[in-house]
């Protein structure tokens, strides 16, 4: 493979790229499954299938590079000990960035998913492109320089596409040795193919902007744009963020559940058979929008009587309660239309009253499910904690794929 450039934060991150394929990815799974612990090529070459030959070729390229490197040995059942390998966490770093209606979270977090580093501004999606993504600019550029240790470096970016550092990092974000890039997820609902995004609700300006490839001029390092629901469900099914505490049906692999994200506004992302489902035009989890009230408020995607409109005005009254049962109702619909076996929820509105909203949710659940005569079926809700999931999951835009988790 050659000689491997470095610098203080650990190998360039192209040299991630330049391991990828699909064995090197099941490979890298394993390794980031055995902790530090670690796991042997032998191990390795059963698991995945794999020739040892095959195994020790991939292990040797990795080490090279700095993803892996012994944890140890372990006792064998005959000959030498053998040698276990770990994966190396901070090799790999990914930017997850949150850009909700009113705010920014940007977290930094490497290869085994766990938060290094994080910022949040406040931020108006309706103060328009050059505005908004000037703040990501520098909440991105502060982020990386404080968690990865380029000091001054990061005041700012400048001179367009890999611009360089304020304090003179030549190469701007594309320098930092182990970066792989940049998340950004936002309200749909937009085109993660693209980066382009469409109609957003309430900010009907954004329809048609490029904001991948603004980004990337920008930042200089790859940008993958998606749903913030998309993004926290994506998160969520690797287990790297929200952190549910439930453990039953569409927790584990190959499940189906449904995250149910109320904060500025309402929608859903949806695991289907253990893959994010999208839709062919990455519309599906428009939940918000489905009507429920055919004579109901004026929302601002242009519709009446949607759930958004119905719940949030609840919660402007303060009638969580009623907000709750609302939320149920559309949460009734989706279970119904997809059998799933989980919902969770999330979002700050969630996070102030969670008891309110878990209750309110099982018991519309729970009362249909009685009508149906499937009372012992009823679907359980879980509620995801924090105010990073979205950005967290966002990372997991550029990481899920090292890993050999498709993302699109």
């Amino acid at each position: 493979m050659g000689g491997v450039s470095r610098t203080k934060n650990g190998p360039v991150g192209a040299n991630l790229f330049a391991v990828r394929s699909h064995n090197t990815a099941l490979v890298l799974d394993l390794l980031r499954g055995a902790g530090a612990a670690g796991i042997s090529r032998l191990e390795l070459a059963e698991r995945t299938g794999l020739t040892p030959q095959a195994v020790s070729k991939i292990t040797a390229r990795l080490r090279e590079a700095g993803f892996a490197a012994e944890a140890g040995r372990r006792a064998s059942t005959g000959g030498k000990p053998r040698t276990v390998l770990r994966l190396v966490p901070e090799a790999g770093h990914a930017v997850g960035v949150h850009l909700d209606r009113d705010e920014l979270r940007a977290v930094l977090v490497d290869l085994d998913g766990a938060v290094v580093g994080e910022r949040s501004a406040a931020l108006d999606l309706g103060d328009g492109a050059e505005a908004v993504l000037e703040v990501v600019e520098g909440e991105v550029a502060g982020l990386v320089g404080e968690a990865l240790g380029v000091g001054d470096a990061v005041g700012g970016l400048s001179g367009g596409p890999a611009g360089g550092f304020a304090g003179g990092l030549s190469g701007g974000l594309s320098a930092v040795g182990s970066l792989l890039g940049v998340g950004v997820a936002l309200p749909g609902p937009l085109d993660h193919v693209r980066g382009v995004l469409h109609r957003v609700t309430g900010f009907p300006e954004w329809d048609g902007f490029p904001l991948r490839d603004a980004l990337v001029k920008r930042l200089g390092v790859p940008v993958v744009v998606d749903k913030d629901t998309n993004a926290a469900v994506l998160g969520l099914s690797v287990g790297v963020c929200g952190g549910t505490g439930y453990g039953g049906p569409g927790a584990g692999e190959g499940g189906s559940f449904a995250y149910l994200h109320l904060g500025t506004g309402l929608g859903a992302g949806l695991v289907i058979g253990g893959d994010v489902h999208r839709g062919a035009r990455t519309g599906a989890g428009e939940f918000g929008h489905q009507v429920v009230q055919l004579d109901g408020p004026a929302c601002e995607c242009g519709d009446r009587g949607c759930v958004e409109v119905l719940c949030l005005g609840a919660v402007a009254r303060g009638e969580l309660r009623e907000a709750a049962r609302v939320l149920g109702v559309g949460a009734g619909n989706l279970v119904g239309l997809l059998d799933i076996d989980l919902v969770l929820l999330g979002g700050r509105t969630v996070a102030g009253a969670p008891e309110v909203f878990v209750e309110g949710v099982s018991e519309v659940l729970a009362s249909r499910a009685r009508r149906e005569g499937v009372g012992a079926g009823v679907v359980p809700v879980g509620v995801v904690g924090g105010e990073r999931v979205v950005a967290e999951g966002a990372a997991q835009l550029l990481l899920a794929p090292v890993f050999g988790r498709a993302v699109s």
